[in-house]
Formats: C-alpha cells, structure tokens, sequence
C-alpha cells in the first residue's frame, strides 16, 4: 500500500510538471488575459475543476461524478478559451462546436452507463486512498488539457490564418472518427441490454472490424482536431500537436485496451469463440471480418 502510494504522488507530480511544460510551450506568441498567457490559464482551470469535485467524492467515497466532470471540463475551458479570446473566426468556432458536440455525446452516455451500473469497478482499489484517489483526478485534468492541447493552441494563437484544406480534411476525419465512436457505443449498449446476451461479448457490427473500434473513432476524431488547428500554429506551439499521441498512448498503453484486454481475457479467455474471436480481429486497427474457417 505504500509503495502505491509512493507511486500515486510520483503520478501526480509528473501530471503536474507535463501539464506546465505544454502550458509554457502552447503560450508562447498566444494571447494573454490581464498578463496571464491564455492558454496556461486554460490548463489551471482544468485542474482546478477536477480537484474541486475530488473532494466532496473522496468524502462520499463515489466515482459516480468522475466522467461527467471530464466532460463538464472539456466544454468549459474551451467555451471560457473563445470568450476570453474574444475572437469569433471560423476555426475558433468550429473548434468549439466539435470539443462541445464529443463531450456532450461521451459524457451523457458515460454518466448514464455508470447510474445503471451503481459503480465503476475501476475505482474499487483507489478510492479508500487519498493520494491514488486524488491521482485518478489529477491525471484527467492532464488527459483534458493535453487532448485539448492543440485546439487551444490555435484558438489563443496570435495569427488566424485561413481554414484551408487541411481544415477541412480535418474536420472530415473528425466526423468519421466521431460517427464510429458514437455507433460502436450504441452497439454495444444495445447488446448489453439484450438479456439474451448476458456474461457473453460482443463480435457484430463494427466490433467484428475491431476489439475496440470505440477507441479508434476517438483518436481519429482528436488527429481531426490537431489538423484543424495546425495551420494556425507556430514555433514552440507544435508541441500542442502531442494531442492524438497523447490519446493513442493513454487508450493503448495505460487505462484502456490493457485494462479492457485483461478483463476479457479473465472472463472468456477459456472459451474457443473468444479464443478464435481475439485471432482473427484486430487490438485497434479495423479490418473487415474474417469467418471462421
């Protein structure tokens, strides 16, 4: 437990000098509020929110407000970054629109998965410990600002260049990725009510193309943002770019597939359909389905 511990506040520290080293580079040449460089202030406030809900949780011992905080977070400092900004062009606004419609989206569907579940598993551990709590929330304050990174970047930068084809060719990648994630949700939502599949996994739609083609639609639709935003970037502000990296890293390597992969692993690993299931369908990448001959 104390190694955890140890561990959790090393977490936290990390999270904290990340977060300001992108802050610092995602400033320069950007605009600024009463002296404070906006875009370093954008990532405060990310913070800020997720320790101000990780109180009244940790004394209610709950989770139950973690995803909808990440979602309420998303929508305010992106809002509060083009009102501060005060500058309404065509980028800033789409950039808005999309941030906005995404954590709508994810952060209703989240929250009313979890009131029907009562609980997130992923938190059983954690919650009865201050520091690993308060690591939970302080790296979903990172996972805000660095995913938001680039679109930040562009919306506080100083020159507003014009959409362009990168733009669009952004933007039509945000869609898919954004059409895929939401379908895949709703499929597997819809066969976890059928009470016909109760204990058994999912392999239709495009979950026979891929064992997380959620995830997939989700780092598509943030490499949408970063190329939207590119074109307004310059010198120390590319490090913003880090974004869709970040998200692949974090659902690849960290709290997603590994995790995901496990469980599965635990529940179904003995049975053959899983067995030729996980053989024949791709970790992240989609393929089209292969029978099973």
């Amino acid at each position: 437990m104390k190694n955890a511990t140890v561990e959790a506040l090393i977490a936290i520290v990390a999270a904290l000098l990340a977060a300001s080293s992108v802050a610092w580079a995602g400033s320069q040449g950007g605009l600024a509020v009463g002296g404070v460089p906006l875009f370093a202030l954008a990532a405060v406030v990310a913070f800020v929110i997720q320790w101000f809900v990780f109180v009244p949780s940790y004394q209610a011992q709950t989770e139950k407000w973690y995803d909808i905080t990440g979602s309420a977070t998303y929508v305010t400092v992106v809002i509060g970054a083009l009102l501060l900004a005060g500058r309404f062009d065509a980028r800033s606004l789409l950039l808005t629109g999309l941030v906005c419609i995404w954590a709508a989206r994810l952060g209703t569907f989240l929250f009313r998965r979890i009131q029907k579940a009562g609980a997130d598993t992923r938190f059983d551990d954690i919650k009865p410990s201050f520091v690993r709590f308060l690591m939970a929330w302080t790296l979903q304050g990172l996972w805000v600002f660095l995913t938001l990174g680039a679109a930040l970047a562009a919306m506080t930068a100083a020159s507003v260049p014009s959409f362009g084809l990168v733009g669009w060719l952004g933007l039509a990648i945000w869609v898919l990725g954004f059409g895929i994630e939401a379908v895949a949700d709703a499929q597997k939502q819809a066969f976890r009510n059928d009470p016909t599949n109760k204990g058994r996994f999912i392999r239709s739609g495009l979950w026979a193309w891929s064992r997380h083609p959620n995830y997939f639609g989700e780092i598509m639709l943030w490499t949408g943002v970063a190329l939207i935003a590119l074109p307004a970037l310059s010198g120390w502000q590319f490090v913003t770019l880090i974004s869709p990296l970040f998200v692949y890293f974090l659902l690849t390597r960290v709290s997603g597939i590994p995790m995901l992969e496990s469980r599965a692993d635990e529940r179904w690993g003995d049975e053959p359909e899983y067995q030729a299931y996980k053989a024949r369908t791709p970790v992240l990448f989609p393929k089209p389905p292969q029978t099973d001959n």
